[in-house]
């Protein structure tokens, strides 16, 4: 009994660690934002007294006056905008890159995939700071070279151009995992089937059209749903560049509404039931499209 009773409890000591972050970063944070959605702050007189504001019950008000909120609505649809340049061009991409990669002829296959997935390893900060000065017109060189040869650029942080350029900042850095995560997928396809039908007289694109595609189906709709949950959650590149463009707003996307909310206005209740909204939306959609794939992957199975 002695030494059963060790070994029982081992695998929870393994897990411990795991599970003290995941409470202490994840749980509690989450606990504590629905814990401020449900409340707010009653002021009496003028609010400078040792007891003059106080943390009262608002049950689902702040969560009314999120869901009827104008700019709230406005920014999800700026990022649904963005989110159809986003994710198709990305996967695109990624894809293209991942059949390239594959194909019996690829030289330098080591360099390109290093070449391809470097721009995912620098942060979504830096790389908006980078892109940013490039949309200057009085400091980007390219914007130099045009003038030089006697043409105009585009205003990229302006108008419709501002989704171009945000779009283009995460189509550069996201792509490359993307691309790692089908490409792996194609090195497990066993090399019998692509000889097969080399046999059978078909060319590379059509055994990529006929083949590899369909057989990377499942990673093409596992990096959808990571790109689009990443999409709806863009915050960096808008509130990085905004101090370079006058027609970001602080409220342009749902995120950076939350941040305005909560740290500019002090609106941290608000902000609170906002935040909580996101996160349910986001949630519900991930259940559905999960939920739609296993059926698909279910009804392909039987």
């Amino acid at each position: 009994m002695s030494t059963r009773a060790p070994r029982r409890f081992a695998p929870y000591g393994f897990l411990s660690p795991a599970i003290l972050l995941f409470v202490l970063f994840f749980a509690l944070p989450i606990g504590y934002a629905i814990y401020l959605s449900l409340h707010t702050v009653h002021v009496r007189g003028l609010g400078l007294g040792g007891k003059a504001r106080e943390e009262v019950w608002a049950g689902l008000d702040n969560y009314t006056g999120a869901l009827s909120d104008p700019e709230l609505l406005a920014g999800a649809g700026r990022v649904l905008r963005y989110g159809a340049i986003v994710v198709p061009l990305m996967l695109g991409l990624a894809l293209l890159f991942a059949l390239l990669l594959d194909g019996a002829r690829t030289r330098f296959g080591s360099f390109s995939r290093l070449a391809i997935f470097l721009p995912y390893a620098v942060p979504g900060i830096i790389a908006s700071l980078l892109w940013g000065f490039l949309y200057v017109p009085s400091v980007s060189p390219g914007y130099f070279l045009l003038r030089a040869a006697g043409l105009d650029g585009p205003e990229l942080l302006q108008g419709g151009g501002l989704y171009l350029a945000l779009a283009n900042i995460a189509v550069w850095g996201g792509t490359g995992f993307n691309m790692v995560v089908i490409y792996t997928s194609l090195r497990a396809v066993p090399p019998e089937l692509y000889e097969a039908a080399r046999l059978d007289g078909c060319s590379e694109r059509r055994i990529a059209v006929r083949i590899k595609i369909p057989l990377v189906l499942p990673a093409l709709v596992l990096t959808f749903f990571f790109s689009a949950i990443a999409t709806l959650q863009v915050f960096a590149e808008p509130m990085t560049l905004r101090p370079l463009a006058n027609t970001l707003s602080t409220t342009w996307s749902p995120y950076m509404k939350v941040y305005r909310d909560a740290f500019v206005q002090g609106g941290l209740y608000s902000a609170a039931a906002t935040a909580v909204v996101i996160a349910a939306v986001t949630l519900l959609l991930s259940l559905v499209f999960l939920k739609l794939v296993n059926r698909r992957a279910t009804e392909a199975g039987s």
